[in-house]
C-alpha cells in the first residue's frame, strides 16, 4: 500500500493592517500527512521551466480532501524548504482509485 510523508505547509494569515493600511502577515505552519512526494519528470522540468520559468524539482500528491490553499505556498520537507507554484492539478475525487487528487509542483525555495 502507498503511503505519504508528513510535510509542513506554512501560510501568511493576514492579522492586521499598518497605519497606512497595508496587510500585516503571520506565517502560520501545519503538519499534512500522507502527501506524497515524487521526483519531478523529465516532462515536468521541461514544462515548468517553458510555461512558468521555475524548474520543477519534486511533484507532490495531495490527500483527497484536503481543502488547504497550495497555490504559492511554502513547504517543508526532506529538511529543506520548497515553493509551490503553478495552479494546482485536482481531479474528481470519485474518479481516482487512490488516496490523491491533486498535484502540484515544487522548486527550491532559498528565502
Amino acid at each position: 500500500m502507498l503511503k505519504g510523508i508528513t510535510v509542513t505547509l506554512i501560510t501568511n494569515v493576514q492579522n492586521g493592517t499598518d497605519p497606512a493600511g497595508a496587510p500585516i502577515y503571520e506565517q502560520t505552519s501545519e503538519a499534512i500527512e500522507n502527501v506524497l512526494v515524487a521526483p519531478a519528470s523529465s516532462q515536468d522540468i521541461l514544462d515548468s521551466t517553458q510555461l512558468y520559468g521555475k524548474k520543477a524539482v519534486y511533484t507532490l500528491g495531495i490527500p483527497k480532501g484536503d481543502t488547504h490553499n497550495w497555490e504559492d505556498q511554502i513547504v517543508e520537507f526532506f529538511d529543506a524548504r520548497w515553493h509551490v507554484f503553478g495552479i494546482p492539478l485536482k481531479g474528481i475525487e470519485a474518479m481516482i482509485p487512490l488516496q490523491w487528487n491533486t498535484k502540484v509542483m515544487v522548486e527550491r525555495y532559498d528565502g
